[in-house]
């Protein structure tokens, strides 16, 4: 049982159950976020290196689940583009996330804590090519 500790059980039937990884919820939770506009990105975990070496995109990054029974909690740490209003991005991640979890995977989701880590502003070299591709239009 120790290695399905990851794993939440949900009971369709008497007898049937569904188990759901906290993983998938979490990938789900970030699809979502990374939907919402004036997100540079999600911060925490070690999922840029597994990332590099997979080749593939690690939505569960940054990322925490807690599933008991057939309710979640979920944190999302976020890093915001500089200029967008954070309340803002902080409320459509919680509407996305909530609907996103609750349809794909029919837990109920209490909380959807949004944690601000960090403002991404445009280095030069970025600002520099923004201004070229607007002059160019």
């Amino acid at each position: 049982m120790e290695e399905n500790k990851n794993l939440e059980e949900i009971s369709v039937e008497e007898n049937d159950t569904i188990k759901i990884a906290n993983e998938a919820v979490a990938t789900y939770a970030g699809i979502a976020v990374s939907e919402v506009q004036g997100v540079y990105g999600m911060s925490g975990g070690f999922a840029g290196f597994t990332e590099a070496l997979s080749g593939r995109k690690n939505f569960t990054k940054g990322i925490k689940v807690d599933v008991e029974g057939k309710s979640a909690k979920i944190d999302v740490n976020i890093i915001v583009e500089y200029g967008a209003r954070i309340p803002d991005v902080a409320f459509e991640i919680q509407t996305r996330v909530k609907k996103s979890v609750e349809t794909m995977t029919g837990l109920k989701v209490l909380e959807v804590n949004v944690h601000v880590q960090g403002v991404h502003a445009l280095s030069d070299k970025e600002e520099k090519e923004e201004n070229a591709e607007a002059n160019e239009e």
